[in-house]
């Protein structure tokens, strides 16, 4: 392999893998990818086999995740979430006069990937910037995405003559952080107001909740050159922008707060990463503890795991456990969301210096291109993969 070549399918300022890209590249598309849901009754069992394709689970064990979806009419809120991300990064870069089309495309329902890669090639596209929403880094929320991107590629016969970049993990991007600091404010301030008895700094806990992974996949999340321990980059990105969170929202008070996880699936044999934000509700009113804040911080939108784990699941975990329950929004389609996405894709487009790239925490700003060996599947290994450098 040429050193040219060392990243797949990558514009020429990318394909030599460094770490961040400081060359201006004329992308001339917005990809923006999504995991995709159903959109009726029908529709739920089909898009599971795709979640779960090569595992060989069977309908009837599907169905027993498919009532989460069949509570809502089969409808996952995504797809409507991404329709209004889509808009609202349009009107963005409109209002910024930038001329760069946003094309949407999903890895597990329509539409799918290689629809959108087939469409945009046929458009006249040939350089594309990709956006997942996906701020993290692990397997399941940014490799993944790449092992999807490499696939459509093959699969529509465009791995030669379409490229694709992908913007940073956008962790601890100011536009992805302030909305969860406006949304811990909001609610602590509205504590105060309704509960004037509640003492915040001794009664009130914060638990920061995320998807809970493998805990083999989280150990191997991010390059392991960065050493971050048993739980990988994973999770030390997670509890990085919840000191940052904590300490803007709440103006130095000290209120307790923990990160925990949520949504977990696979054998109960397989470790995966702990505590369940269940399980930790149970135990704060031995604590003292009274209201609890929910942070879905590992969340881009309200879709069926926040509305379903959270807003179903673990408020009653509040209410079986006499606790106040308050949930803080995720970014959504707030305006400094958008603009921070914007302001990512710009940063490829302009060639921006590194040391000119916001960052609210020392692990950032993260790569524009994946290192060699990041976020290895355990189960799976490693298939090819865009916008990083090959194991």
């Amino acid at each position: 392999m040429t050193l040219e070549s060392l990243v797949p399918a990558a514009s020429a300022a990318a394909a030599s893998g460094p770490e961040h890209v400081t060359e201006p590249v004329a992308y001339d598309g917005i990809l923006l990818a999504s995991f995709g849901g159903p959109e009726g009754q029908d529709d739920v069992i089909p898009f599971l086999r795709n979640v779960t394709r090569g595992r060989g689970i069977p309908d009837e064990r599907l169905e027993e995740v498919a009532h989460h979806y069949r509570a809502f009419g089969g409808i996952s809120p995504i797809n409507a979430q991404n329709r209004m991300l889509k808009a609202a990064l349009e009107a963005e870069l409109a209002s910024r006069g930038i001329d760069l089309p946003v094309l949407w495309g999903n890895r597990n329902w329509d539409p799918y990937l290689r629809d959108t890669l087939r469409d945009a090639h046929e458009q006249g596209h040939r350089t594309l910037i990709a956006v997942a929403t996906s701020a993290y880094s692990s397997y399941s929320s940014c490799r993944q995405y790449r092992e999807d991107f490499a696939a459509a590629l093959e699969e529509t016969g465009l791995a030669g003559s379409l490229t694709i970049d992908k913007v940073r993990q956008f962790f601890d991007h100011p536009g992805f952080v302030q909305p969860f600091i406006d949304g811990v404010y909001s609610a602590l301030e509205d504590l105060r107001a309704q509960h004037p008895d509640l003492d915040v700094t001794r009664e009130v806990e914060v638990l920061f909740t995320t998807h809970s992974i493998p805990s083999a996949d989280a150990e191997r999340s991010g390059p392991a050159s960065r050493g971050f321990g048993p739980s990988g980059a994973y999770a030390a990105q997670h509890e990085a922008v919840a000191e940052v969170v904590m300490a803007a929202a709440t103006a130095g008070a000290d209120i307790p707060w923990q990160l925990v996880y949520q949504s977990r699936s696979g054998p109960p044999t397989q470790p995966w990463l702990e505590p369940d934000i269940n399980d930790a509700i149970a135990e704060l009113p031995a604590r003292g503890v009274k209201a609890v804040v929910i942070v879905p911080l590992g969340f881009v939108s309200d879709h069926m795991e926040v509305l379903w784990d959270l807003d179903n699941e673990a408020l009653a975990s509040c209410a079986e456990n006499g606790l106040i329950g308050v949930r803080v929004p995720t970014p959504g389609v707030d305006p400094a969301y958008v603009s921070g996405l914007v302001d990512l894709v710009l940063e490829r487009v302009q060639g921006t210096p590194v040391a000119d790239r916001p960052a609210l925490t020392e692990l950032g700003p993260w790569y524009d291109v994946c290192r060699p060996g990041c976020c290895e599947n355990v189960r799976l290994g490693f298939k090819p993969a865009v916008a990083g450098i090959a194991p």
